[in-house]
């Protein structure tokens, strides 16, 4: 059922999956040297959809509440980018016939999920995106209680 916390939280997370994903972009294309047109908007999706579905959920219960519920929303988030984007180069891969089988794409994908995750582990996006989620839970928080 829509309510106003679920959609604040949809908004909120997105602009800051879509933010932090900008932040994360000029590292990505220094050392990948790829063009990363769908990055953001693609990570941006994954924050609209997490906010809803985590959040959103508990949106107007307490901020104490609101606060947790926002980092496990950011760890969603970062889970399911990481996911989306190692599953993609994955597949990238197996166009050109890298693997020799199923069990070695996903083994691929896994180290490639990992590399990803090491590689955003910065301090000044991870900084950036727990402070962004704390005050996104705390937007959440807020309006979720004048509009149940």
């Amino acid at each position: 059922m829509p309510t106003g916390g679920k959609l604040v939280a949809a908004i909120v997370f997105g602009a800051l999956a879509y933010f932090i994903s900008d932040l994360i972009k000029p590292l990505l294309v220094d050392t990948h040297g790829t063009e990363l047109d769908w990055f953001s908007r693609w990570n941006g999706l994954i924050g609209v959809l997490m906010g809803w579905q985590i959040i959103g959920k508990t949106a107007g219960k307490s901020y104490r509440t609101a606060f947790g519920m926002g980092l496990t929303t950011l760890a969603a988030t970062v889970f399911w980018c990481l996911v989306l984007w190692s599953a993609w180069e994955m597949i990238q891969k197996s166009m050109r016939r890298s693997y020799g089988g199923a069990v070695e794409a996903v083994q691929d994908m896994t180290q490639i999920f990992v590399e990803y995750a090491v590689f955003a582990a910065r301090q000044e996006i991870i900084i950036a995106a727990v402070i962004g989620a704390l005050f996104c839970a705390w937007v959440t928080e807020f309006f979720g209680k004048r509009w149940t």
